[in-house]
């Protein structure tokens, strides 16, 4: 029972927190937000839970994998958002990034070379992102139904993913654990009520964010056999941490050849 409320209470409560910072500081705060483990690390927490740490520590990196396909889920919305409605435009995503977790499936990585591969996977998709707009327009004011709508449907789809863990193995659920569950809701709702430009801004605080859920991941697939439950502690520390770093890579500013401050990029 208590697993069940878990699944259904944590991850939609943190994708509700996540869009409520956003509405007070921005949509790049609330991609910040929801690119941390906010729905992989309940997950892999549930999967430790139910199947223990030899599972979840494959799961952990096989998790890894899975984030190189969520930073092409946004790089790839991000740039469709611009010409297509949020239906098409999340479909397209999604075959993304299923295509890139099947194309791996059957690779087997060291966890520190999966943590190579999301780094590189998030970097690149940070500089190929469409450019900023220099101003944001305004966000109309959400529906009433909005917050609610959110956590439904992020805790029917966590459900979907943990209820199929026994059955998919490791691989597929450590695959699917970072899978754009929190990142689509957010990016569809911004998409359908504010437009490209706010999706664009979200997404790229999103890649930010996945620098905490790669490290995440990684600290729980070394650390989790010696420690248990305990290396999702230390890991919720670690992915802070790396937040604060690459936020802080992110937000200084650039240094052109002469030695002077470049100016900020728009829209930062």
């Amino acid at each position: 029972m208590e697993t069940l409320l878990l699944k259904l209470l944590l991850a939609p409560a943190l994708v509700v927190a996540s869009t409520l910072a956003g509405r007070r500081w921005g949509p790049g705060v609330a991609g910040i937000l929801i690119g941390q483990p906010v729905v992989a690390g309940p997950i892999l927490f549930i999967v430790f839970v139910q199947h223990g740490a030899v599972f979840t520590s494959h799961a952990a990196t096989a998790s890894l994998t899975g984030v190189a396909a969520l930073a092409a889920f946004a790089l790839v919305y991000a740039w469709v958002a611009r010409r297509l409605p949020w239906a098409l435009t999340l479909l397209i995503g999604w075959v993304v990034v299923l295509g890139m977790d099947a194309a791996t499936s059957a690779v087997s990585l060291a966890p520190v070379v999966a943590f190579g591969v999301a780094l590189a996977a998030i970097a690149t998709a940070g500089s190929l992102l469409p450019p900023a707009e220099a101003d944001l327009p305004p966000a109309p004011a959400p529906p009433r139904w909005d917050l609610a709508a959110r956590a439904v449907a992020t805790g029917g789809l966590v459900l979907a993913v943990t209820s199929a863990a026994g059955v998919l193995g490791p691989f597929w659920t450590g695959a699917l654990a970072p899978f754009p569950i929190g990142v689509s809701i957010i990016a569809a709702f911004v998409h359908a009520q504010a437009g490209a430009a706010h999706v664009r801004a979200t997404l790229a605080g999103a890649l930010t964010g996945m620098v905490g859920l790669a490290t995440f991941c990684v600290v729980v697939a070394v650390a989790v056999l010696p420690w248990g439950w305990f290396a999702f502690v230390v890991g919720v520390g670690a992915a802070i941490g790396a937040q604060l770093l690459a936020s802080w890579v992110v937000s200084r500013p650039r240094v052109h050849a002469a030695g002077r401050p470049a100016d900020p990029p728009p829209g930062r």
